[in-house]
């Protein structure tokens, strides 16, 4: 069916548009308050359209639509569909890992609070907040907030059978030894969680009020901690002041700053006069995305993983929005409460977009040096390897062993200067030769280039060995068999000088350590050093943990499971009486019995 056909049977109705090609691929994804008006106009050809649009419109061959009651509805639906299908000419944004969350695991009994740069969706009950653009100053807030409240200090309990010195302190209230119920606990993390979501003067008018309860009750101790703690919040964002006539109002201010490559968003969080926090986001600017959408797609984004109290009752925007309506349709709903988006052109409020988007600049800036300086590495590592493009994805590999015991290889990846962690690997080392007592290096580097590139073409510009002339020549042995020496440019980096080996050449190459191109290396080295150590002090605590219990009779792994996860280390599981055994899951009375004899 032509376009031209199926513009004519679209209805007057809010609801969700797919724009496909020839083939069926989803090209762009879109809502509408009247799909048929709304998709009309791309096909009208007085309309002047961007570049990407333009470049979209040339390659449709197909419509589809969703019909939805409201146009709330449109946006939500279109937000899930765009994370599904993920399409090409929609503005995706950047889950830039330099900017850092701070994450409320809500899915837990015994929430924790901590800094992340990874938001994984994995459970819903758990809650992001970000992300940060200045991370010392998150930190700072996370301290004065341990500080301040009394919460779990260690993933895990230091003692077996009695609490830490920070319940001493009163840094903690005894969560390891069940000191406080999981609902008492809950309600500290959700007065910490009032800060993260701006509403630290909800907080502190709840503190005292609860300050003069215990005032009137004559609990001085408790009206003093009260005080202690309204006084660290109030101190918490007294700097923080921003100039505006009215401070009562909640506000967010968004702006963006553009380059010929990306496109860095800022949005301040204003709450009662103070700047309580200042998120960011990049997005790929690769195909002259208007303003006003940019800005749109961020706050559909940012107002959906938020809580409806967190929705601002003014949204102070750059560039007009290209869906202003639906977006403050979708937020009253939300928020049960109007909220105003405006596009100011003087006075304050066009002063405070100004520093909104002067901050989005020098973060944009600040990018373009750091992307800059791997650029230089690539380029300097190209002309001293004569390269004939430019490496931009690069694997480190690394052994790790102690004498022989446990040996594990490392791959990272660099991809354009990078690190890449999603295609990082461990390799336990399955050569029966490598054993206590007998280490082989050269042989443990065959075996992973051998079981790497076995059964795979996607080959990366440079291979890097940790190493020096003889690590590189074993590798070369195994490529050499597989013949891959002509696909697979692999080079060796010598720790004692950082100096660079090429294949059958006995001297290095003519560098310095603190040229780019040798610190590119140096930090791929490091890297891939690092994660081999890690995985190899895993390795040696995972034997060592369970050697002492294989050795006992009817203890199978299950069971030792269940044992360590109740008592957390062996030497809790050697202290433990017959009876405290006996209470583990799947450990009987006459195992219990086993097991202390053994220990005893």
């Amino acid at each position: 069916m032509k376009v031209e056909d199926l513009l004519k049977g679209l209805p007057d109705e809010s609801g969700v548009y797919f724009m496909k090609d020839k083939s069926g691929n989803i090209l762009y994804i879109g809502k509408a308050k009247n799909l048929k008006k709304r998709v009309k106009s791309y096909f009208n050809p007085s309309a002047k359209h961007t570049h990407r649009i333009a470049l979209m419109v040339s390659q449709v061959g197909d419509i589809e639509y969703i019909v939805t009651d409201t146009e709330a509805e449109a946006l939500a639906l279109e937000a899930n569909l765009i994370k599904q299908h993920q399409p090409h000419f929609n503005v995706l944004l950047k889950d830039d890992k330099k900017y850092p969350y701070v994450c409320i695991t809500w899915s837990e009994n015994y929430p924790r609070i901590f800094i992340t740069r990874k938001r994984r969706l994995t459970d819903k009950l758990d809650r992001y907040y970000g992300p940060y653009v200045d991370s010392r100053r998150l930190r700072e807030i996370l301290d004065i907030i341990k500080r301040t409240f009394p919460l779990r200090q260690r993933s895990k309990p230091l003692y077996k059978d009695r609490p830490c010195l920070n319940y001493d302190l009163g840094k903690c209230p005894g969560v390891c030894q069940n000191l406080i119920t999981p609902e008492q606990y809950r309600e500290i993390i959700s007065k910490v969680a009032f800060i993260f979501q701006g509403r630290t003067d909800e907080l502190i008018k709840q503190l005292q009020t609860q300050m003069e309860i215990a005032s009137e009750a004559l609990e001085f101790e408790k009206a003093a901690q009260y005080r202690d703690q309204i006084l660290s919040l109030q101190q918490l964002f007294s700097s923080q002041k921003v100039a505006l006539p009215d401070d009562t109002i909640s506000r967010d201010a968004i702006a963006l700053a553009q380059d010929e490559n990306y496109t860095c968003i800022q949005l301040f969080q204003i709450r009662a006069g103070r700047l309580i926090g200042r998120l960011g986001f990049f997005t790929d600017n690769g195909h002259n995305d208007e303003q006003g959408e940019i800005l749109q797609r961020v706050l559909e984004q940012h107002y959906q993983n938020i809580d409806s109290s967190e929705i601002p009752t003014e949204i102070i925007v750059q560039y007009p929005l290209k869906e202003e309506e639906i977006l403050a349709s979708w937020l009253r709903e939300k928020k049960g409460k109007k909220v105003i988006i405006t596009t100011p052109q003087r006075q304050q409020k066009a002063e405070l977009i100004s520093m909104v988007a002067r901050n989005a600049q020098i973060e944009l800036e600040r990018s373009q040096k750091f992307s800059q300086t791997n650029l230089e590495g690539m380029e300097d590592l190209a002309k001293i390897l004569d390269l004939a493009t430019l490496p931009r994805r690069i694997e480190g590999y690394d052994i790790s062993h102690l004498q022989g015991s446990n040996a594990v290889a490392s791959r990272v990846v660099f991809i354009d200067g990078l690190p890449a962690k999603q295609y990082y690997r461990h390799y336990k080392i399955k050569n029966p030769e490598i054993k206590i007592g007998h280490s082989d290096d050269f042989l443990s580097l065959q075996e992973v280039i051998k079981r790497r590139f076995s059964h795979t073409e996607d080959y990366p510009d440079l291979v890097m060995i940790d190493g020096g002339k003889g690590q590189l020549s074993s590798v070369c042995e195994v490529l050499t068999e597989m013949n891959l020496m002509e696909k697979i440019k692999v080079i060796s980096l010598a720790k004692k000088r950082e100096e660079i080996f090429l294949p059958n050449q006995s001297l290095p190459l003519n560098t310095n350590k603190e040229q780019s191109g040798v610190q590119l290396l140096r930090r791929l080295r490091d890297e891939a050093h690092r994660f081999a150590v890690t995985f190899h002090r895993q390795q040696r605590q995972k034997a060592s943990r369970k050697s002492i219990l294989d050795e006992i009779p009817g203890l199978g792994f299950e069971r030792q499971k269940r044992l360590l996860a109740h008592f957390h280390s062996v030497d809790y599981i050697r202290q433990a009486t017959v009876k405290q055994l006996a209470e583990v899951s799947g450990i009987g009375d006459n195992l219990a019995q086993i097991i202390y004899r053994y220990f005893h």
